[in-house]
């Protein structure tokens, strides 16, 4: 599955880049992140989330997604790849079992999708590799890290490496809970962190603020399928 940026995804990914400004330049213009509508309509507006948005109109919870500081939406591409992962499970146990979108309970997936919903408002500029807590809308701590990376640069070219920004699932083993608080990260070891890395950030609707989770992400599994 090829991930596909739409224009006003790509225009978004571009603000990402250059998020140290306050205000960004594209094309020889300033470009403003505010978009004059609340964060369920913006989904509305663009077919890349026609399955989110069926989502949150099943399980009641626009007034919720709209009310959040910060919510971090999944893609069409994120629900399919949901979809694929419960099948392959039903089918270790009955090699023809089927799934789709006829087989979701959407009274169970409500916390599913509060995951994804803080009442922080969480930008870019505040993130840090470490990485910080926040609660989510579940009840459920998750980790806010900001990772510089050098992909897609060339060596010289930047002086400060752009940075990306990943909503992380830390989950507990034997000997080696959660911490308290991020002074015991350093403890975990690597497969303790679920890391999914965003599309496209920094996206200021008139409720609150926009960050987009990559095509590969699962959704409900905080992973990305396909490496």
């Amino acid at each position: 599955m090829k991930n596909i940026l739409y224009p006003g995804i790509i225009a978004f990914v571009s603000i990402l880049l250059f998020s140290c400004k306050k205000d960004y330049t594209i094309g020889g213009s300033v470009h403003d992140p505010h978009v004059n509508m609340t964060t369920y309509d913006y989904l509305k507006t663009n077919h890349l989330f026609d399955t989110i948005v069926m989502l949150i109109d099943k399980t009641g919870l626009k007034d919720e997604v709209n009310a959040s500081g910060t919510f971090f939406a999944i893609t069409n591409y994120d629900l399919d790849n949901y979809i694929d992962q419960k099948r392959e499970e039903l089918r270790l146990t009955d090699p023809n079992a089927l799934f789709s979108y006829d087989s979701l309970d959407f009274n169970k997936l409500k916390d599913s999708l509060r995951a994804y919903m803080f009442k922080d408002q969480i930008t870019l500029d505040k993130a840090v590799k470490t990485g910080k807590f926040y609660t989510a809308k579940n009840g459920e701590r998750r980790l806010v890290q900001g990772i510089p990376t050098s992909e897609n640069t060339n060596s010289g070219v930047f002086t400060q490496y752009p940075v990306i920004l990943y909503l992380t699932k830390v989950i507990p083993k034997p000997g080696s809970p959660v911490p308290p608080d991020e002074s015991g990260l350093s403890n975990l070891t690597a497969d303790q962190f679920l890391q999914t890395r965003c599309q496209t950030t920094g996206i200021i609707t008139t409720t609150g603020i926009l960050h987009v989770l990559n095509n590969k992400h699962v959704f409900t599994y905080f992973q990305d399928k396909f490496n």
